[in-house]
This record gives C-alpha cells, structure tokens and sequence, in this order.
C-alpha cells in the first residue's frame, strides 16, 4: 500500500489514473442515477489514492450543496464564489490550491487539509452543474497532471447532468 506521507512521483500519479479511468468507464456504463454514480466515482478516487476527502458539491440555486463524499463530515452548504468549491463555480475552472492557508476566503471544512482541486462538471447545456472537490493532507499534492486527469474523468459524468 502506497505510504501517504511520501507524495506520489508523476509518473505514479498517470499509472493510476491511467488503470483507474477503465473502472470508472465500466462504473459509469449503465448506471443512469446521479448519486449513485457520484457515489461510486467518489469511494473509487478515495480508495485509489487515499486522499484526506473526495465529494462532489451539486449546483441548487445560489449555493453548492454537498453530494456524495468519502472522508471526514464536510460543509453542507458552499455560497457562488466563496471558498475554492464557489470560486471554481464562479470562473468555470479547475483550480489547483497547493497550500489552502494561502487561499484568500479559503473555507475549513477540516483543520487538516493543506492542499486542493476543484473540477467542474457541466450540464447539457455547458453549465456548471456539480464540482468535484479534493483535499489532501499534504502541501501542494495537485499538480496540472492531476488537473487533466480529473477534467477526463468529470466528462465522463457530464452525461448525468
């Protein structure tokens, strides 16, 4: 089992995620209900890379609420634009925080995650309808190859919105 206190190399990071896109392909095959297959991508991230916590936050209004996660308790509720979930809503884009402390407006769900991603998913219409949200324990465990792999694997989740 990898040891999560030493940071993945690159090149491990693509293994992964390159072995790990087929099962969610095969997960997402048939499976037409959102929570379920939100469900699944998230528990198949979390125990593929072991990450501190792995949800996904839908759009409902004005406001992010949260969906299917794995980790520890997490905010319910996450306002457009504030935190990293609301600004990646906000500027319809991946953002890729190394050190959350730094992050102005950062909201702490929990005292520890020192990094995160957020990905946007889009609705048939090509709007944000969902992100997904990623923290680690360690400072500055995303990276752009992290970014493009999850883009990848949040298209793949476009079709149940």
């Amino acid at each position: 089992m990898q040891d999560q206190l030493t940071l993945p190399e690159t090149n491990d990071r693509v293994t992964l995620f390159t072995a790990l896109m087929p099962q969610i392909r095969e997960l997402l095959r048939e499976e037409r209900d959102q929570i379920a297959a939100l469900a699944n991508v998230a528990a198949a991230l979390h125990q593929t890379f072991g990450w501190h916590w792995v949800g996904f936050y839908r759009v409902m209004g004005a406001e992010l609420v949260l969906g299917p996660f794995q980790g520890p308790i997490a905010c319910t509720r996450i306002g457009f634009g504030r935190g990293v979930c609301g600004t990646a809503w906000q500027e319809e884009r991946t953002i890729i925080v190394p050190d959350v402390s730094k992050f102005p407006g950062h909201i702490a769900c929990s005292s520890a995650s020192r990094s995160e991603i957020v990905v946007p998913i889009r609705d048939s219409d090509g709007r944000i309808a969902a992100v997904l949200d990623i923290d680690s324990t360690q400072e500055a465990d995303f990276s752009i190859v992290d970014g493009h792999a999850l883009e990848q694997l949040c298209e793949l989740l476009e079709p149940l919105f």
